[in-house]
């Protein structure tokens, strides 16, 4: 657990070693968050029944409203972003996704592993999504194919960056030239896995 102040949270909740959340973030119920995982201000996770899980090195971005569903539980894979005011409600999403600003995913949805759900889209209830989609509008649609696995990826070094950062109680993680050249290190390195995990779309 990072050096800030510890969050509101129950006695269900599991922490696997997160890297940093913020202390306004209220989180309740039987809530497993996994290593290197983010919450940042005024996240609310809660889970009266069935559980949330938040794999590891995903981050939950400010506002956002993770809740179980009333058929099912919450799980968000690894190496995801959930952005901003983002309503996430008893659904899947599978590893190495990006949920864009303001999107709402629904009951009994699922999203496969390197996706990307644009800002403001709604999901309605049982939405199938294959992997490698792009999802737009509202209802949300897949409108492209492409895995999303090295951008995604690179979304959520960044904000394990500014985890560990916020953690000492420095802010400004994402300026000056030691970032840049640290991006550019991280963006050549997941590009190398990128060709190993998939040498046919290198």
């Amino acid at each position: 657990m990072s050096a800030a102040p510890h969050p509101s949270f129950g006695p269900d909740v599991v922490l696997e070693s997160p890297a940093f959340i913020h202390p306004t973030a209220q989180i309740y119920g039987k809530v497993r968050i996994g290593r290197d995982a983010s919450l940042w201000p005024y996240t609310v996770v809660r889970s009266e029944f069935y559980e949330v899980e938040i794999g590891a090195m995903t981050n939950i971005q400010d506002f956002v409203m993770v809740h179980v569903g009333s058929h099912c539980g919450t799980y968000i894979g690894a190496h995801c972003s959930i952005t901003h005011h983002c309503t996430i409600h008893g659904c899947t999403i599978g590893d190495n996704c990006l949920i864009g600003i303001n999107a709402t995913i629904m009951d009994g949805c699922r999203i496969g592993e390197n996706s990307i759900v644009a800002g403001g889209a709604f999901l309605k209830e049982g939405t199938e999504i294959p992997p490698n989609s792009i999802v737009m509008g509202v209802p949300g649609k897949v409108t492209k194919t492409r895995n999303n696995w090295v951008a995604n990826r690179f979304n959520a070094w960044l904000y394990h960056r500014n985890a560990l950062a916020y953690g000492r109680g420095f802010h400004r993680a994402w300026d000056g030239p030691e970032t840049v050249a640290a991006g550019k290190a991280e963006m050549k390195r997941l590009m190398a896995e990128f060709r190993e995990r998939y040498p046919a779309e290198a």
